[in-house]
């Protein structure tokens, strides 16, 4: 595989470049127990570290190794499934060539891998981190301590103490100047950059609702059957994150935060409060009774301080009508945010209420070069290092990663829920995250029939 610039691939379609590898790779493993540090002396190479090496993972390597006009490297990688960093950098070595310099010594597994990577790196480079999000205070807190700039996968957050200490950890990160990156690439997709200035700007009018749509089948770990024999609670829901709350905010913050995230955006501000219905109505298939924490449906409205409300509708349910897009509409006309997906050009404003032939007054125009939002992100990233310029997303990266919580708390509690509310509620996930090992119970623990709690609106006030 040749590196082409001109084609940056997302994060997720890193999953199919790396799995032909993955075989191969799983007998190779860690080979060393220490973290040589690594030098590049007389070069303006800025060196950078992967913790997490899915597809998230390998494919913000990807953007990382695709900034044009940077020399950026590749010099450790962690993981705690022996073999993912094998196959990862083996994926990112055939694209790349040199740019990845990653000898066994420095592929490492285990929990304390963030911490192996981190010790290769010096201050002013940058590490990536893309494990599930409840690990991402942990890593963020070491990177912080190690001078690190960095670049964290969202949600950055999954309930109100891990937002207010990564909102602590982010005062330390300013202190430090240190250059932090948030994946919630929507807002450096160029076409909705334009289209939120021209709402800002009174297009569209004043601003009546917002609406957005994730409607599909069944996608990545959304759905889980009872744990196989061969894996601990704990590593089965670390590898299927998607399906536990405490390990990702379940589906709806990690499939829907880029929309309510570029709605909010679009606003230029955050709802007050949230409620919310949804419900399971999938008990089982062929392969067994599921077991995840996740609703099938999810129906929130988000209201914000002026009344103004923003509709979102979340389905993982197959053969039933799929709309994946978001919408604005104000008293001059309304807006396509996204024509397609999280953030899918182009975006337009219509006279109306609904786009129809002859009511176009205006539609996005990026150049091919600058249409991919994942690489884009990267680029002013780098260009901020590189000029030595402020760039920090974590507040808005907190503040989009709660008020998706907010929602996801509204439904699943049956309770309309504050900003607040969800900020201070004292119930966290998993309040020994930072101290787990192969050996420590998983934060969630099944009853005798191997399935795990469930939230249960109206019966349970906390999620489950």
């Amino acid at each position: 595989m040749r590196h082409d610039p001109q084609h940056s691939p997302t994060r997720r379609d890193f999953l199919a470049d790396t799995g032909r590898l993955a075989a191969a790779a799983v007998l190779v493993g860690p080979v060393a127990e220490a973290a040589p540090a690594v030098h590049v002396r007389g070069s303006g190479k800025i060196r950078v570290g992967l913790v997490g090496c899915g597809g998230r993972g390998g494919g913000a390597a990807v953007n990382a190794l695709s900034v044009p006009g940077a020399e950026l490297e590749l010099v450790a990688a962690s993981d705690v499934f022996a073999g993912k960093p094998a196959a990862t950098v083996a994926a990112l070595k055939e694209q790349f060539g040199s740019k990845v310099d990653v000898p066994a010594e420095r592929l490492f597994v285990g929990f304390d891998g963030y911490r192996r990577v981190m010790d290769c790196l010096q201050p002013g480079d940058i590490v990536i981190l893309t494990t599930p999000p409840a690990f991402r205070w942990v890593h963020f807190a070491y990177a912080i301590e190690k001078g690190l700039h960095v670049f964290m996968e969202k949600p950055v957050t999954v309930d109100g103490p891990t937002s207010k200490r990564m909102l602590e950890l982010d005062g330390k990160a300013r202190q430090k100047s240190l250059v932090v990156g948030v994946g919630l690439m929507s807002r450096h997709n160029h076409g909705m950059q334009e289209l939120q200035k021209r709402i800002q700007d009174g297009e569209l009018g004043e601003i009546l609702f917002m609406r957005g749509y994730r409607m599909h089948g069944p996608s990545a770990f959304f759905r889980s059957v009872k744990k196989p024999d061969g894996i601990s609670d704990l590593m089965y829901q670390i590898q299927r994150f998607h399906s536990f709350l405490w390990a990702s905010g379940g589906n709806f913050s990690d499939f829907n935060i880029h929309i309510v995230d570029h709605l909010c955006w679009m606003k230029g501000s955050w709802p007050e409060r949230a409620q919310a219905v949804g419900g399971r109505h999938y008990r089982a298939d062929k392969d067994g009774v599921y077991v995840d924490q996740n609703f099938d449906g999810y129906g929130v409205e988000y209201t914000f301080a002026d009344g103004t409300k923003l509709f979102f509708d979340g389905r993982c349910m197959p053969g039933c009508k799929e709309v994946y897009a978001s919408f604005a509409h104000g008293t001059n006309g309304m807006a396509v945010v996204s024509s397609s997906g999280d953030c899918g050009l182009p975006s337009a404003i219509h006279k109306g209420q609904r786009p129809k032939a002859g009511s176009l007054a205006w539609k996005s125009n990026v150049p091919p070069a600058d249409q991919n939002p994942y690489q884009n992100e990267w680029n002013v990233l780098v260009a901020a290092i590189q000029g030595g310029k402020p760039h920090n997303e974590v507040e808005s990266g907190v503040k989009t990663s709660l008020v998706t919580s907010m929602g996801r708390m509204a439904a699943h509690t049956g309770q309309e829920i504050t900003y607040e509310q969800i900020l201070n509620c004292d119930h966290e996930f998993a309040p020994g995250v930072a101290e787990l090992t192969f050996d420590s119970p998983a934060p969630l623990l099944p009853g005798p029939d191997g399935r795990y709690p469930v939230p249960m609106p109206g019966e349970k006030q906390r999620e489950w």
